[in-house]
């Protein structure tokens, strides 16, 4: 069942997972610089890092997060080079005022959910199933360590996290369809210069218009230092959009569990420790959840497909308890 001991450890440290600590020390930045020749993920030390009790190569029986030489590495290499050639700090303030208005529709979760059963994610080398089986595969693994009804929202936050990725489908975005680079794949903060060290397929930044601005391409740009994760601008992508989403429709599921879904994809941060100049002292409580999340959204891809009729009933029935459950505004 995974490492009991870790999830006692974890959920003693998060007792109340609606608040975020308010004291205490942020995690002491730490150096996570690579040779720039080397990409920021190697395929040994993520095979090394697999949690007991998933598989530890996921279906190509490759390891995790492989952006060297993937079975999909065409794909993969496109849609992030693009996504770091393109998107600005303008691209997102754009974004921002196009897709928070929450008008492109009114659909259920379900609904979403099946609508995804259309997409299949180009930045990910390890899958390429339709993203509605990776949530439900996300879902069940957590509820699977996580039972009860204590952590229900946890279970919850794996089917919701990557629904977002709708913005790549023309049945709900219509005119304002986007591109998948700029709505899947790893996040990062724009405003300020990007951690080259830190993120995948970084070399292409050097083509982004903020690279060389004279506040943009700094190490600070346009916050200032312990300014708090939540406070940065982050990438347009699925994870905010998510956020944003659940926030405006009422969603009640506690803010550790909406964190996950915001922070998800930021692995510059929450695997690489980058930004950290940036960080909050309450960063430090957020990250202990997105990283016991992030293991079950990455590793979970090596896990059989679920009988996603079968479990749907139970998420049904947490849908209504945390709210969200009917048509919502998307």
């Amino acid at each position: 069942m995974g490492s009991m001991l870790a999830k006692e450890e974890l959920a003693q440290e998060c007792a109340v997972a609606a608040e975020p600590a308010k004291h205490g020390k942020a995690d002491e930045p730490c150096d996570c610089s690579t040779d720039e020749n080397e990409t920021a993920s190697s395929k040994e030390s993520d095979t090394e890092k697999v949690p007991d009790g998933f598989a530890t190569e996921n279906k190509f029986g490759d390891s995790y997060r492989n952006y060297e030489d993937s079975a999909r590495q065409a794909e993969v290499s496109r849609t992030y080079n693009t996504m770091h050639r393109q998107q600005t700090l303008e691209f997102v303030r754009e974004q921002h005022a196009k897709w928070l208005k929450f008008d492109k529709g009114e659909f259920t979760i379900m609904e979403v959910v099946e609508m995804l059963d259309a997409l299949i994610d180009d930045s990910d080398p390890d899958n390429d199933l339709p993203n509605s089986i990776h949530d439900f595969q996300t879902a069940e693994r957590i509820r699977e360590q996580w039972p009860g009804e204590e952590y229900d929202w946890f279970h919850l936050v794996g089917l919701l996290h990557d629904l977002g990725k709708v913005m790549a489908l023309p049945k709900l975005a219509g005119d304002s369809l986007l591109e998948q680079w700029a709505v899947v794949g790893d996040t990062f903060c724009v405003g300020c210069a990007p951690a080259m060290d830190a993120i995948v397929f970084s070399e292409s930044f050097k083509e982004n218009p903020d690279y060389n601005h004279p506040v943009y391409g700094t190490q600070n740009g346009i916050y200032e230092p312990g300014c708090g994760i939540s406070n940065l601008v982050m990438s347009w992508g699925h994870d905010e959009y998510m956020f944003q989403m659940l926030k405006a429709n009422g969603c009640t599921i506690p803010e550790a569990g909406l964190n996950m879904i915001r922070f998800h994809s930021f692995y510059p941060w929450h695997d690489k420790r980058a930004y950290t100049h940036l960080e909050s002292t309450e960063d430090a409580e957020t990250m202990k959840w997105v990283k016991e999340f992030n293991k079950f959204d990455l590793y979970s891809k090596g896990d059989a497909i679920p009988d996603v009729e079968g479990v749907k009933p139970y998420y049904q029935a947490l849908l209504k308890k945390y709210n969200i459950d009917g048509k919502l505004k998307w």
